[in-house]
């Protein structure tokens, strides 16, 4: 299993557009990803799932990827946040 905590900086939160950039990024592994905030977990590849969190901006999230492509998964979401100035 390998897991990032990261710091939401982007004004808005995470909202539509990098949530549907980071849903689809995540949709490309086979690995589970989740995405934890406030103490609620949701599938990752699920658009529905990511915006019922409602994350704000300045807000600690965790992504968990667990399984055969873990490691490229969990790399490759985290530089599509970083690109789409979601995190720091």
């Amino acid at each position: 299993m390998k897991q990032i905590t990261v710091l939401v900086v982007d004004p808005v939160g995470l909202h539509a557009r990098p949530a549907t950039v980071a849903v689809n990024a995540a949709s490309k592994f086979k690995c589970e990803v989740k995405v934890s905030f406030k103490g609620r977990s949701v599938n990752m590849k699920s658009i529905m799932g990511v915006m019922s969190l409602g994350i704000p901006t300045q807000s600690e999230i965790t992504i968990t990827c667990e399984g055969d492509d873990e490691e490229v998964a969990i790399n490759t979401i985290e530089e599509v946040l970083r690109t789409q100035k979601v995190i720091a």
